[in-house]
């Protein structure tokens, strides 16, 4: 039979490749059927984008169909407007650009004629080439062609009518869809909205039905103020331009509108052709540079002002993730997929914080951590990274608790080990390794011990410190997680005496029997260790009838209460699941076994 491990990396290799084939599919499915999906995408931006402004109108006591009927015909008629204003602008431009034809090339034989570099490399091609041209070989003599008679060409603008033709049709096929879908959507937004819950289940119906309504908000409230900056963004570059003097400023003014849904290089693609096109034919560098100033003014404005101000904090998509989802959406859809690709990835964003079966969404589209600090701490240490992971810890020794490092970051890190050890993923040399390393880094926190919850009055301030016997169950991870709870103890209330990894139970007692400790700390992470801790405590239970005993099972998540039981059936006192707990407990038990050994001394006496 096949091993185990064999039998788990042919299951996670066949998952691999079913996830694979199902993104090929996707990916294939949104490019060919393109023609419904961009209508259905632009359906639901203007749905979220439409929505408040639905809602306003219902509080003014005005209908839902009426409501909806008099938002879209209202968005249509300023974007039939908008289309026939940058129409004739366009038109205008390709129409007169032409005329430009002789500045532009005065511009370019000026800028050759100022570099003499390019010059002298150009003629010295020039004449390199000339040597290798064969000389003229003698023409001969023409025969006599046979006049042949061309059938009469039909006119440019006639051959390519069918094409224009039918991009217009798909065009408005694309714009009708497109408007039917966004009224439907808007009538029927909680029907939408109850099959969307119907779709990700109804087991916690109440808590998903507030998820989906505060996320429907937020994206609508969020593209809505979107297009409301980019809106005056793109007014904002049309009056400068316009008072700059660029020509065609209401063209560059949608484009810049338009262009600003890309995040960080929109603004200086819709910026590149009015400058380009303001070098090549102004008289100066003036009209340019101001041009320039322009955009980055208002940029500037925008994305550090007027956003943080009105939007508040950011929606949460990382500054990797609108790129790549910009050019993945321009991929696919062109142009317009390029617009799109931010409300796109901000609806599937909420959507993965919100419903749990696309969690992935978040996890790649969010600009939250990927893995938490105990994850990245552990991974640094697999990298053999001792550096970066010793600044994490002492960074987060700044922000967390006092003495809550250990538990966060260091107690996890050696439950991993453990845990890699138990499914072979993780040699015996490379566990010793992390180890080393976590003991370095250990020692570098500084001994770091906190004041005891006990304060000077309940002890004898005389009184010497309280010995604790601590044993480690098993490995080098327990005896760490021991040394760790020394430097959370206060040396001046307990003098703790960690025993060796390799020292046997049996010499263990021996040691211990010639002066009995008040209280014994048995360290046993998970996972495993059951049984070996269990016996360990009947041992020393047997050997050591009057001393304390207190299990650190730190790191336990689940069966705490079935571990608790084992053990103190086992002739345990106490367990505790992480280092702050077990010092809380000890701390507790201080001016007991003080007394009872100041009672014991007088016995003596």
């Amino acid at each position: 039979m096949p091993h185990d491990s064999q039998i788990a990396r042919w299951q996670r290799a066949l998952v691999a490749m079913s996830g694979t084939t199902i993104v090929v599919a996707v990916v294939a499915a949104l490019y060919w059927a393109q023609g419904i999906l961009i209508p259905v995408a632009l359906a639901i931006f203007f749905t979220f984008l439409l929505s408040p402004l639905v809602r306003a109108l219902q509080h003014l006591r005005l209908g839902r169909i009426p409501s909806v009927l008099l938002v879209v015909a209202s968005t249509g008629v300023v974007l039939a407007a908008m289309g026939w204003l940058v129409g004739g602008q366009v038109t205008g431009l390709m129409t007169q650009l032409p005329d430009h034809t002789t500045k532009i090339k005065g511009k370019i034989k000026s800028i050759r004629e100022h570099s003499s570099v390019l010059g002298r490399l150009e003629r010295m091609a020039d004449e390199i080439t000339g040597e290798f041209k064969s000389p003229m070989q003698p023409e001969e003599p023409a025969l006599p062609m046979t006049p042949a008679v061309a059938p009469p060409e039909l006119p440019p603008w006639l051959k390519q009518l069918p094409g224009y033709l039918s991009s217009a049709a798909e065009t408005i096929a694309a714009l009708a869809l497109t408007l039917v879908l966004t009224v439907f959507m808007l009538l029927n937004r909680e029907d939408l909205r109850d099959r969307f819950l119907r779709l990700i289940g109804n087991s916690r119906m109440s808590a998903t039905t507030k998820a989906v309504d505060d996320a429907a908000h937020r994206v609508s409230r969020y593209l809505l103020t979107q297009a409301l900056i980019n809106t005056g963004f793109g007014i904002c570059v049309a009056m400068g331009l316009f008072l700059i003097g660029v020509e065609y400023f209401l063209l560059w003014g949608v484009i810049a509108g338009l262009m600003r849904y890309v995040p960080y290089l929109g603004t200086w693609i819709a910026a590149a052709m009015p400058i380009t096109l303001s070098l090549a034919i102004s008289d100066s560098l003036w009209q340019p540079l101001a041009v320039f100033g322009l955009y980055l003014v208002l940029e500037m404005l925008s994305g550090s002002v007027l956003e943080p101000w009105l939007l508040g904090r950011s929606i949460g998509v990382s500054g990797v993730a609108q790129l790549v989802s910009a050019a993945f959406w321009a991929f696919l859809w062109g142009p317009l997929g390029l617009v799109l690709s931010a409300p796109m990835t901000v609806v599937l964003l909420v959507l993965g914080k919100y419903v749990p079966q696309l969690e992935f969404l978040d996890i790649l589209l969010g600009n939250q951590p990927a893995l938490r600090p105990r994850e990245s701490y552990y991974q640094r240490l697999l990298a053999r990274d001792q550096d970066e992971a010793a600044q994490l810890v002492l960074c987060q020794a700044k922000i967390l608790p006092a003495g809550s490092v250990y538990d966060e970051l260091l107690i996890p890190s050696l439950n991993y080990v453990k845990r890699d050890r138990e499914n072979d993923s993780l040699t015996a040399a490379e566990a010793a390794a992390i180890c080393q390393t976590t003991r370095e880094i250990l020692a570098d926190l500084g001994h770091q011990r906190t004041a005891s919850d006990s304060t000077g009055k309940d002890r004898d301030s005389d009184a010497p410190p309280v010995r604790v016997l601590a044993c480690p169950a098993r490995d080098e991870a327990d005896r760490l997680a021991l040394e760790m709870l020394e430097q959370l103890l206060d040396p001046n209330r307990w003098s703790v005496e960690v025993v060796g990894v390799d020292v046997l139970t049996g010499e263990l007692l021996e040691q211990a029997a010639a002066e009995p400790p008040a209280l014994i700390c048995v360290g046993a992470l998970p996972p495993g260790g059951l049984a070996r801790t269990r016996y360990l405590c009947k041992r020393l239970r047997s050997q050591f009838p009057l001393s304390k005993i207190i299990v650190g099972r730190w790191g336990l998540e689940g069966s705490v209460e079935e571990n608790r039981a084992q053990f103190v059936e086992a002739g345990a006192d106490l367990m505790s699941t992480t280092l702050l707990e077990a010092r809380k407990q000890l701390n507790g038990w201080l001016p007991i076994l003080v007394k009872g050994r100041q009672a014991t001394a007088k016995q003596s006496a």
